[in-house]
């Protein structure tokens, strides 16, 4: 009995001790995350660290040595990280470039100033408070600047950017200031919204009054539907692309109500006074047309001689990916109308020129039985949405490394410039996310699986790091700088936020709760925007957010290999 509890002893011990079995390695990381991640449900006064929180199990564990060989460590880190930013490229990469509307430029701006803001601030924290002498500073500074504006992609690029400058695998362990001033950057996140209110003196009641009266952020760009009767003579006789062309407005008209008899119109259906339609416009065209045609009526649908129906078809056909809605010719060849696109939970007006994706839900109205054709055409496969494109994500990873890969060399600097295993498939994963249609790529992929992918390189990449930087950690922090990194973080934080939201409130007159969003999204901060969107009814803080996300993710992953590789390498 005493032989066999020995050997079982033995056992246990060999499986958490040898660092070269793979099953110690697997254990490893398998008790680190689902530590890290319980641990990160925890909230003090309504906020926690989420999914962060695997950094700090990590370094725990490496700190008691319940580690693995560093280039294991390093191959899970990198291979995470790939992962993760590429998912979130793909998140974003169908809305980047249409972030960029008239209110979403100054927002954009706004937010890209403050990520000027957080690095200046940087730098002179760096020149007041540490000893430029000291080769290590500088790199840690980055850690903490990615800490105090809680951007984990951010660290990982600078991780690897530094890779390329300290060849012999003694890179500065900027995970450890990075874990110093996150904590405090959550909060000063929220914090630094809050003071903004009392400095601008902003009454909440206002604001959501405001947003009631729709003054806030991508005002009258939703579809907007309404029945209309022909009351200008200038139209009799005149056909729908005549009419189209003359109020130069983009609208669908999907049904047509004359002498009783109701059809589906196509470009050559001819108007004539008394005409009752069903029009869909954008909100912002809703007061010409109405104004050039004749005025909002009440209409009974149901004279008709064919049963009219309306159906939400789900685009799964692979064929139709990239295909205009202009050049599907819904009206003349199938005899049916597209009056709205649905995509990502957003819902677009159904203008000629719209690509459609895989994955778009399209509400058509038409026939039953041309329904139903169309219906087989674009798929409406619910079940294929569910698997997804592995083929394209690993294509994009394979373009976008070796496009990271490519050196470009730069005046000034010590080693060429490359976006590395960071940027390289965060450009590409946006670039195909918006135009992967174009050479029938397919991109679509569930939220709940991008989620899943992006988590599961986040939590690989989070546990590599705080395990590899858990042996010098506690060091680095009670007996070298971990305060100074935890005052210097703060101020990182605060300064741009202070700076930035008021500007945005007096001079450019934005919504606060727009602004909480906005300064979410700049910091790629989930939890300050959880907390923006429990203080007001309405949409204003995701809006914001989403309209700076993706090139505030962009900038901020970008920045930190140009910081570190600029600066640091000399």
């Amino acid at each position: 009995m005493h032989s066999i509890f020995r050997y079982v002893m033995n056992w246990i011990v060999n499986l958490f001790t040898n660092t070269e079995s793979v099953a110690h390695i697997a254990l490893l990381y398998a008790i680190v995350i689902a530590v890290g991640v319980y641990l990160g449900k925890i909230k003090v006064g309504g906020i926690s660290l989420g999914v962060t929180f695997v950094l700090f199990a990590g370094i725990v564990a490496g700190h008691f040595g319940f580690t693995a060989p560093t280039d294991i460590l390093t191959f899970i880190q990198d291979f995470g990280l790939i992962l993760f930013v590429f998912m979130i490229g793909l998140q974003v990469g169908p809305g980047f470039f249409e972030s960029f509307g008239m209110a979403g430029i100054k927002l954009n701006g706004l937010a890209a100033t403050g990520i000027l803001l957080n690095i200046l601030v940087m730098f002179a924290c760096y020149f007041i408070f540490f000893d430029t002498s000291n080769p290590a500073n500088l790199p840690m500074m980055v850690g903490t600047l990615y800490g105090a504006v809680t951007n984990t992609p951010g660290l990982g690029a600078a991780n690897e950017a530094l890779s390329t400058i300290f060849t012999d695998g003694n890179a500065p362990q900027i995970a450890s200031a990075y874990a110093c001033a996150y904590p405090l950057g959550v909060l000063g996140i929220i914090g630094g919204t809050i003071l903004i209110r009392y400095i601008c003196r902003i009454k909440m009641e206002n604001e959501e009054k405001q947003l009631e009266e729709g003054e806030g952020v991508k005002a009258n760009q939703k579809p907007h539907k309404m029945h209309i009767e022909v009351t200008n003579s200038y139209l009799e006789g005149k056909t729908l692309l005549q009419v189209h062309d003359f109020l130069n407005r983009d609208f669908v008209c999907s049904r047509i109500l004359h002498e009783g008899h109701v059809s589906i119109p196509n470009r050559h259906t001819v108007f004539h006074k008394g005409d009752q339609l069903y029009i869909v416009c954008a909100e912002a065209d809703a007061e010409a047309i109405v104004a050039f045609i004749g005025p909002v009526i009440q209409v009974d649908w149901a004279q008709q001689d064919r049963p009219l129906v309306s159906k939400r078809i789900v685009i799964t056909n692979p064929k139709i990916n990239g295909k205009t809605l202009g050049g599907m010719h819904f009206s003349s060849v199938h005899g049916v109308n597209v009056t709205r696109v649905t995509r990502h939970g957003m819902e677009l007006f159904a203008t000629t020129s719209l690509p459609l994706q895989v994955g778009d839900r399209i509400m058509v109205v038409g026939p039953e039985d041309a329904v139903d054709r169309v219906t087989n055409l674009m798929g409406n496969s619910i079940r294929r949405l569910d698997a997804p494109n592995i083929a394209t994500i690993f294509v994009g990873i394979c373009i976008g490394i070796i496009f990271g890969s490519m050196p470009f060399a730069l005046p000034g600097m010590p080693v060429p410039i490359k976006l590395g295993i960071a940027g390289g498939p965060l450009i590409i994963a946006i670039l195909i996310g918006r135009y992967g249609y174009k050479i029938k790529l397919v991109t679509y992929t569930t939220t709940s699986a991008n989620m899943m992918l992006r988590e599961i390189g986040l939590v690989l990449f989070l546990a590599s790091v705080g395990i590899k930087a858990g042996a010098n950690f506690f060091e680095t922090v009670v007996q070298g700088d971990g305060l100074l990194y935890v005052l210097t973080g703060f101020l990182i934080t605060m300064i741009p936020i202070l700076i930035i939201g008021p500007i945005a409130r007096m001079r450019f007159k934005f919504n606060y709760f727009t602004i909480m969003g906005m300064i979410a999204g700049t910091y790629t901060d989930p939890p300050a925007l959880a907390y923006a969107n429990s203080v007001c009814s309405k949409q204003a803080p995701a809006v914001g957010y989403s309209t700076v996300y993706p090139l505030c993710m962009f900038l901020r992953i970008f920045t930190a290999q140009i910081v570190v590789l600029f600066f640091c390498g000399t």
